[in-house]
């Protein structure tokens, strides 16, 4: 069974995604900042980690370079969860570390083609 950080200050996105993670059969833990993440990622295994940019204190892009930093997390597949869909967004998000961007609003089939069984 697959696990999943879904990490995003707005509840209704956490819950969404998790929602959809959760009827593909995928454990999903939440954490609605960055600074939580980081916390969990340290002390448990995950799979991959959906990563809200616009957050609170800790941004999405601040959090994914610091799990690249993290011996813990070597390997780890981190996927940008954000509404920020410009060409020039994108590219600086990519160089912050991440493996892949999620437009919100995301659909199941978008999720799943980012975040392979």
């Amino acid at each position: 069974m697959k696990r999943v950080l879904v990490v995003d200050d707005n509840q209704v996105n956490r819950k969404l995604a998790a929602a959809m993670l959760q009827k593909r059969g995928w454990r999903v833990e939440e954490a609605d900042n960055g600074l939580t993440a980081l916390a969990m990622l340290e002390a448990s295994a995950f799979d991959y980690v959906l990563l809200d940019i616009s957050m609170p204190g800790l941004d999405g892009e601040e959090v994914c370079r610091r799990i690249r930093q993290m011996e813990a997390t070597q390997g780890l597949h981190v996927v940008a969860y954000t509404a920020h869909a410009m060409e020039s967004e994108k590219a600086r998000i990519m160089r912050a570390g991440f493996d892949d961007i999620v437009i919100k609003p995301v659909t199941m089939e978008a999720l799943m083609a980012k975040l392979p069984d």
